[in-house]
């Protein structure tokens, strides 16, 4: 079942451009001009109920304005959009209460009034009935770690303490869904961390949907098993997050540990195209690490290892992932054939 439907959802505005300085201003007032630009460009996308999307992009991509899109903040400029089956929109209080949602530089607590008062008005506000409260509360508090905060004010909270208490308080009413815009932003590991493991405990026990927005490549490997990736207002992939290191990131690297040092292997290895010598063996390793790179549309790692093994022995071994962070980088600048099969 989807959750979420959109289907050439487009958002625009108009920009005003004039000349510097009062002559520039008084122009401006009697003939206008302005710019249109497309934030989000006719997008496709859909997400399955239980699902952890990860929505990612540089800078001004257009994420937050398709958060806004879907959580009925922003009117779409053309285009059709569904959440649970309402024009987030058109039926914008009926959507509230059946969604959730945490943008990292903001708060929906109220500043100056205890943590524990600002849950309770949200308690009238979305009529959670009393036992539902309790229980969401006395859960969150423990996974959280809020016991120790729960008396003090929004403006009294540092960064992750407020962190921590806008998810529980995006969680209390039980939505169907829940918008992360860069939930960890600023936060030390720690923090993260628990952060992290809540949103993965309500995403797997409670089949809470989440969509998140990050430029921390740690919450996407960590939460999401899916990725859509938008770019200058449009999707440019969207798979899963496996499927784009298979599909794109081309080199590997195996690090090896030779039981002693061997001339011979490293002849035969400069000599062979199909792979690269990154790290030589050298005195300060005893002459025994050796690293080595190849294009896995080429040769496997399994051949890779016999062929180091045709001319000497080892003793151990480690195949280096391709990093998640250099591949979505590509992914941005470009650099990659986004139009393999299984991109959008």
């Amino acid at each position: 079942m989807n959750i979420i439907e959109a289907r050439g959802l487009s958002k625009t505005f108009k920009h005003a451009i004039k000349e510097p300085g009062l002559r520039g201003a008084v122009k401006h007032l009697f003939k206008p001009h302005h710019v249109t630009k497309a934030a989000v460009n006719r997008i496709d996308l859909t997400v399955q109920a239980g699902e952890a999307v990860a929505y990612v992009g540089p800078n001004g991509a257009g994420k937050s304005t398709t958060l806004k899109m879907l959580t009925g903040i922003l009117v779409p400029s053309s285009g059709e959009v569904r959440v649970n089956g309402l024009d987030p929109h058109r039926q914008r209080v009926e959507n509230a209460r059946r969604i959730g949602a945490v943008f990292g530089q903001r708060t929906q607590l109220w500043w100056d009034i205890p943590i524990q008062e600002s849950f309770s008005l949200l308690k009238d506000i979305y009529e959670i009935p009393a036992q539902q409260y309790k229980s969401n509360l006395d859960t969150f508090t423990e996974l959280l770690g809020m016991e120790e905060f729960l008396h003090l004010s929004a403006r009294k909270l540092s960064l992750g303490q407020r962190m921590r208490a806008d998810l529980a308080a995006a969680l209390l009413h039980n939505p169907d869904i829940v918008y992360l815009d860069e939930p960890t932003i600023g936060l030390d590991i720690a923090v993260k961390l628990k952060i992290r493991e809540f949103i993965l405990h309500m995403n797997q026990t409670q089949k809470t949907t989440m969509m998140l927005t990050t430029h921390d490549l740690g919450d996407i490997e960590n939460l999401c098993r899916r990725l859509v990736i938008i770019d200058r207002g449009s999707i440019i992939y969207d798979g899963s997050l496996q499927s784009v290191k298979d599909r794109f990131a081309k080199e590997r690297r195996i690090h090896f540990q030779l039981a002693e040092p061997n001339a011979v292997l490293m002849d035969n290895l400069e000599r062979d195209t199909s792979i690269h010598i990154i790290q030589t063996p050298d005195k300060d390793s005893d002459g025994r690490q050796l690293c080595v790179s190849f294009d896995r549309f080429t040769i496997s790692a399994s051949e890779v290892t016999s062929r180091v093994m045709q001319h000497g022995e080892i003793i151990d071994f480690r195949i280096e992932e391709p990093d998640i962070e250099q591949v979505i980088k590509a992914v941005y600048e470009r650099e990659l054939d986004m139009s393999q099969p299984g991109t959008a």
